[in-house]
């Protein structure tokens, strides 16, 4: 009976066992999905907050924002260039012979009526194949995500724009239809020789409507997409009818068309019309084009949507500068190891007259005056400056110490890599001293009467970040040690605005394209006025930071900048490892800033801002000049007087005692310190 007992017992063991292992693996199993949902939905929050800046444009109305139509004209009133839909010959996706459509379908998005925004089959595809290949010969992006790009974000390659690029393409999907969506991409997708959609580019290159493109040139258009400059006919015809014949084997394999049409489209290529010159500012029109869909959506042109767009855009100088910067480039670029440059320039009230984004529009159409986020080094260095002398007392003739300074366990060091003692506060802006740079953060703080250095250092740092947006900065400025040596990104065009708030005798400048809008009829809708601008800074410091920054292009980093008869200030700024260099200057007529430096963040080969952008400034302000009376820089209407000389270098004076003390500041507090 025991040992029958004792089966029994061992069965029901048996038995209960993997029913006991199971529940608890079913826990474990429970367990480990709790947490996989838990980092699925945290990650999911992660994504989202990083695609947030991508929707601020998705606000009401947006698609009635994207359907303008708008002919610029420089400030001549001479035609410049179109952007947005062209209304008057608008052709719609039905109307567009099938195998056009087969093309584009076939090369760049073969499920584009099957997935929701984001095909992970066709990424799939890509990857294996780029592995294949060991190359890039694919890509993973539906039409949608590159109207997402085309329409909201900017060219830049990194991982947060790719994740608000997938947001954008879901939050699109749910908005349009599919043919509203392929209609609004083939309307604005770059075709290379300034021709923006799928009609312009039929009529550039073949000198006919989309309606009527054959096989061939519909294989030809849709090769385009992936690379205008690379496939471009008119400069690359043999790649362009490569590429060609590569949609036709994928149109052959999606059975858009049969081997027949296959070979007959081989024998006779797309021909070619004689190529016209494209605009000269297409990066100044994208920027401009950007600013009048902001004032659209602030209502200022009503429902008008067909528009006419005068800019202040100086053709003049607009092509003396690209041609200037081509020569650059080409002369000097292989030398100092650098492969892309920006240039902008504006009157002091912040009028651009002139923007460069790039060394050719064609190969890339990112914007590096006005997207491109770079550390501008010693460039940045006015600021702190204009801050001590706003804070502290101290004045362009007060002493300062070049000597070791040590915010924590970071020691800043010279561009020499030594320390020059005591000079005037002038001398250390003319040479670019970092030393002296961080020492006034910590001046600042200690004139507030913050006790540690730490604390003085922080405080000086947010009055520096103060005035940087008081003068026009808007990138985010990041309250690190190493802030006053430029070490936060920031954009060609806001650099440039900023300074012309120290042309401007202290008011701030808003960078601006467009002065006047009509409708199509001819009625005026928009007139920028010359409304009061806030003051950034006091006249008094203006003017003294005019001396000092005079000073940097007389006797400083400079000099290459100087305009014989023609008084000029400005600041260079070379970053670490040499990844970027930058001089923005002005005279009393222009404002202008530079930047060279190559787009993976490679570092140059030592190339500094007293070189190539230095001289680049000179090489196109000093002809922009040759008719230009000259003008004193505010502040110095009787002339620069030589105070004495104080350290290593001639100190100007600019002020009056009178100007010097706290109650001259015009409202800005004036912390008592060291003079």
């Amino acid at each position: 009976m025991q040992a029958e007992r004792g089966i029994v017992r061992a069965v029901g063991a048996a038995a209960v066992g993997p029913v006991l292992l199971a529940v608890r693996g079913g826990r474990f199993a429970l367990a480990c999905l709790d947490e996989a949902v838990t980092v699925l939905a945290f990650g999911l929050a992660g994504l989202l907050v990083l695609a947030q800046p991508a929707f601020r444009d998705t606000g009401p109305g947006w698609l009635k924002r994207l359907d303008l139509s708008v002919t610029f004209l420089d400030r001549d009133g001479r035609h410049l260039g179109h952007r947005g839909i062209r209304h008057d010959d608008q052709v719609a996706v039905e109307e567009l012979p099938p195998h056009l459509e087969a093309a584009i379908l076939a090369t760049e998005d073969r499920r584009f009526y099957t997935h929701a925004g984001i095909d992970p089959v066709g990424l799939v595809r890509a990857l294996v194949a780029n592995a294949r290949a060991d190359a890039v010969v694919q890509g993973g992006s539906t039409i949608t995500q590159q109207l997402a790009k085309n329409l909201f974000l900017s060219g830049e390659r990194s991982l947060e724009r790719k994740i608000r690029e997938a947001f954008l393409a879901v939050w699109l999907e749910h908005q349009l239809t599919k043919r509203q969506i392929l209609k609004l991409y083939l309307d604005r997708a770059y075709m290379g020789a300034g021709a923006f959609g799928i009609e312009a580019a039929a009529q550039v290159y073949f000198g006919v409507s989309a309606r009527h493109v054959s096989v061939a040139q519909a294989a030809m258009l849709a090769g385009l997409l992936k690379a205008p400059s690379r496939y471009a006919p008119h400069s690359s015809p043999d790649a362009a009818r490569a590429r060609a014949e590569e949609v036709l084997d994928r149109m052959l394999d999606t059975g858009a068309i049969n081997p027949a049409e296959r070979q007959a489209a081989r024998s006779a290529p797309a021909a070619l019309i004689s190529p016209e010159r494209g605009s000269v500012a297409d990066h100044y029109l994208d920027w401009a084009f950007r600013e009048v869909q902001r004032l659209a959506a602030s209502g200022r042109f009503g429902r008008h949507s067909v528009l006419t767009v005068t800019t202040a855009l100086d053709r003049t100088m607009q092509s003396r500068a690209e041609a200037k910067l081509g020569e650059a480039l080409a002369r000097d670029g292989a030398r100092f190891g650098v492969r892309d440059a920006a240039f902008v320039a504006m009157a002091p009230d912040g009028a651009v007259i002139a923007m460069i984004g790039g060394r050719d529009y064609a190969a890339s159409q990112f914007n590096r005056a006005s997207d491109a986020l770079r550390q501008p080094g010693s460039a940045f260095k006015p600021f702190v400056y204009a801050a001590a002398l706003i804070h502290t007392g101290l004045r362009p003739t007060s002493a300062v110490q070049d000597a070791e300074i040590c915010l924590g366990s970071w020691c800043p060091s010279n561009y020499a890599r030594g320390f020059s003692g005591t000079m005037s506060l002038a001398s250390a802006l003319a040479r670019s001293v970092n030393t002296v740079a961080v020492r006034l953060s910590v001046d600042i703080g200690r004139a507030a009467g913050e006790l540690t250095m730490s604390r003085q250092a922080r405080f000086g740092r947010a009055r520096i970040v103060e005035l940087a947006r008081a003068l026009g900065l808007t990138t985010r400025l990041h309250d690190t040690p190493s802030l006053p040596l430029g070490a936060s990104e920031v954009t060609l065009v806001e650099m440039t605005g900023a300074y012309a708030g120290f042309a401007a005798g202290g008011l701030k400048a808003e960078p601006h394209a467009v002065l006047a809008v009509r409708s199509a009829s001819g009625e005026q809708l928009y007139l920028r006025r010359g409304a009061a601008r806030p003051r950034a800074l006091p006249a008094e410091v203006a003017a003294e930071m005019n001396a000092m920054l005079r000073k940097v292009v007389d006797e400083g980093t400079a000099r290459r900048a100087a305009i014989p008869g023609h008084a000029a200030g400005g600041k260079t700024g070379t970053t670490s490892a040499y990844r970027d260099a930058w001089f923005v200057g002005f005279t009393g007529h222009l404002v202008a800033g530079v930047w060279f430096g190559n787009d993976d963040d490679r570092p140059t080969r030592q190339l500094t801002g007293g070189s190539l952008p230095a001289q680049l400034w000179h090489d196109v302000m000093a002809p922009a000049h040759a008719d230009l009376a000259p003008r004193p820089l505010p502040g110095s209407e009787t002339g620069m007087q030589v105070a004495g000389r104080v350290g290593r270098g001639f100190v100007e004076e600019v002020a009056s005692a009178s100007v010097r003390t706290g109650a001259a500041r015009r409202g800005f507090e004036v912390l008592s310190g060291p003079r």
